[in-house]
């Protein structure tokens, strides 16, 4: 007697429990709930790295062997603000060929290919080689730190890079501070 006693109080609890959260749900409707600093429905409506790293120019293995990730405001960057999805960003001479945006410039944690990426073109800057991919990761100011969405969506495009085009994890250069 006791035994059913008690399976009939979990049973009731569960169904309780089952009800309550029926009802959250149904409350939310189709917004997720809050999700701080990290929520993973945002970070699956943002478009695959395998798209983003693709080119409408051939990428030859030994093109590319360095990774430098640099961490800059929109404005010295030269960054305009947000554009539509899978269109190159910016100017023809802005200094990147990957930007990984904040929601200053963008959906938080979305990947930009600019047009030297999709031409295949080398950026020159005083201490690296033509062989260097260059990513910009923008922040809000001078003292901010990246969004965690930015942190993850760099690491995936790092990592998707460094597998495409076999770069060692030596050759990875993040900037000061990340």
């Amino acid at each position: 007697m006791f035994s059913q006693y008690r399976t009939a109080k979990v049973f009731a609890a569960a169904l309780i429990s089952v009800i309550i959260g029926a009802v959250i749900l149904k409350t939310l409707g189709s917004s997720p709930p809050s999700a701080g600093a990290f929520s993973l429905s945002e970070y699956y409506r943002l478009e695959s790295v395998e798209e983003v790293i693709s080119s409408r120019h051939s990428q030859l293995p030994w093109r590319w062997n360095r990774i430098e990730i640099s961490y800059s405001t929109p404005e010295a960057s030269n960054i305009d603000q947000p554009a539509p999805p899978n269109v190159p960003t910016g100017p023809d001479n802005l200094d990147y060929h990957f930007i990984v945006c904040n929601s200053l410039t963008g959906n938080d944690g979305r990947i930009q290919s600019t047009v030297n990426w999709q031409r295949q073109l080398p950026i020159v800057h005083s201490q690296t080689s033509k062989k260097t991919i260059h990513i910009c990761v923008t922040a809000e100011g001078e003292t901010s730190r990246p969004t965690d969405f930015q942190v993850k969506r760099t690491d995936a495009l790092v990592e998707a890079l460094s597998r495409k085009f076999n770069i060692q994890p030596a050759s990875i250069c993040y900037s000061e501070g990340w």
